[in-house]
């Protein structure tokens, strides 16, 4: 096609507007396919909800726009794709053909494709919410066309996909977060450790997390509280010492840190049998050892005891015979 056009026309200027309006309008719909389509529902909903004041502001424009993913897609496909169209169309008014292709090559490649999605990719979300409403606009227009595409899309990929993390990715992304992984985050070691921990609850057993009976310090019903007694239980340092009648495994009572409180120092003679705090027969009950570690918590608050046995078969009940002292 032959120029149409010449320098310092008119008509010359307003090709030239309308060629730079359509480079601007195919970058931002680049730009725009790019920062939209990259924010996953999920980090939207989690910064409407608890992203910094300006995040959130922005977030809740960006969500209504953004639900419907493989319209918008569509719709920023259809707009882009129109506008790389038409401007050969008005270049070729005004320069040769062989030129016209080399410049809409050029210009399209630098101002509409990297340098807009350079700047979305960094600033998707303050862009995006800038623009919401003329998106908007956008969708309507192109709804004719983008609607029944969209559709198609839906029904052959699925209507939304949400991208929610494993367990294992949460661990990660609790660890990566924290002030020792190096990449700026506020949580500390020991918030890290916790939050990793609720985490593996389902994943462990009881036992993972009790003490062998055979390695659990205990005391027989029938001991004498003399001084050396005392000072060990003081020593070992626990604040609840089960108390056992003939073997180990027969827990009946516990006894408390302040119960033991040491003999006077000059009566080192005294003894004094065993003072122990029972356990209902209805709180002692085994559990088995391969129950998850998450569901102790409720077996403590139905047996009003935070100190259950374990066992990985059943034992008979023993029934502690009464003695006088």
């Amino acid at each position: 096609m032959a120029v149409e056009y010449k320098c310092c026309e008119t008509e010359f200027f307003i090709h030239i507007l309308i060629i730079v309006l359509l480079v601007l309008f195919a970058g931002m719909m680049s730009g725009l396919t790019l920062g939209l389509m990259s924010m996953s529902l999920v980090d939207l909903e989690v910064l409407a909800k608890s992203g910094t004041p300006k995040d959130r502001k922005h977030a809740e424009k960006i969500l209504p726009v953004v639900r419907s993913q493989h319209l918008l897609l569509c719709t920023l496909l259809i707009c882009n794709a129109a506008a790389m169209e038409a401007l050969p169309i008005f270049l070729d008014s005004l320069i040769s053909a062989w030129g016209a292709i080399l410049i809409s090559v050029t210009l399209i490649l630098l101002f509409g494709e990297i340098i807009p999605q350079s700047v979305c990719s960094r600033y998707g979300l303050a862009i995006g919410a800038a623009v919401a409403p003329f998106v908007r606009v956008l969708v309507w227009i192109c709804f004719p066309v983008a609607y029944p595409i969209s559709k198609l899309l839906d029904f052959l990929l699925g209507q939304g996909h949400v991208a929610l993390f494993r367990r294992a990715e949460l661990k990660t992304l609790v660890n990566m977060h924290g002030n020792e992984a190096g990449k700026g985050g506020e949580l500390t070691h020991d918030e890290t450790t916790i939050i990793a921990g609720a985490l593996e609850l389902t994943e462990k057993t009881a036992s993972d997390a009790m003490t062998p009976i055979s390695e659990t310090f205990a005391i027989d019903i029938n001991a004498k509280l003399d001084r050396v007694l005392m000072n060990l239980i003081l020593e070992k340092g626990h604040s609840r010492v089960p108390v056992y009648y003939e073997q180990p495994t027969n827990i009946i009572g516990l006894i408390l840190k302040p119960e033991a409180s040491p003999l006077p120092a000059t009566k080192p003679e005294i003894k004094k049998p065993t003072h122990y705090t029972p356990l209902p027969r209805s709180h002692r009950q085994t559990q088995p050892s391969s129950q998850p570690s998450i569901d102790q918590p409720t077996v403590d608050d139905k047996t009003r005891n935070h100190k259950n046995p374990l066992v990985t078969s059943p034992l008979p009940a023993t029934k502690p015979k009464t003695t006088k002292t």
